[in-house]
């Protein structure tokens, strides 16, 4: 007859299956202690590097309603009904926000290309 026994499970190893204990930088320190935490407003997570020149701003603004754009669009091409047109008005917001930023960098770079070989006029 055959003796059934339990099957063993695998030990855990513990503190003292380590030989000596890791030692702690002052920087992982620093990293694990603890701190009150604060309520972040969006403008300290979010934020533009200072000193970045406006047609690159423009540019990014310009990219950033662009994706909104077809997001909303592709958004609004899986809906039914009224919910259907009223993303459709948003992404047209959309849409318009893109061209007057679009149209403003453009004057801006048409403005700075005048002036660079000519003497600017003011009115």
């Amino acid at each position: 007859m055959k003796k059934l026994s339990k099957p063993q499970q695998p030990q855990t190893p513990t503190d003292a299956d380590h030989p000596a204990p890791a030692k702690v930088c002052e920087t992982a320190k620093v990293a694990v202690t603890q701190r009150p935490r604060r309520v972040s407003s969006p403008q300290q997570i979010f934020a533009i590097a200072p000193g970045v020149d406006t047609l690159t701003l423009l540019k990014q603004a310009c990219e950033t309603l662009a994706s909104l754009n077809a997001l909303l669009e592709n958004f609004a091409a899986k809906l039914e009904g009224p919910n259907r047109g009223e993303v459709f008005s948003i992404q047209q917001l959309a849409m318009v926000a893109e061209l007057l930023v679009t149209q403003v960098r453009d004057n801006l770079a048409s403005r700075d290309d005048a002036s660079a070989g000519q003497p600017v006029t003011r009115h």
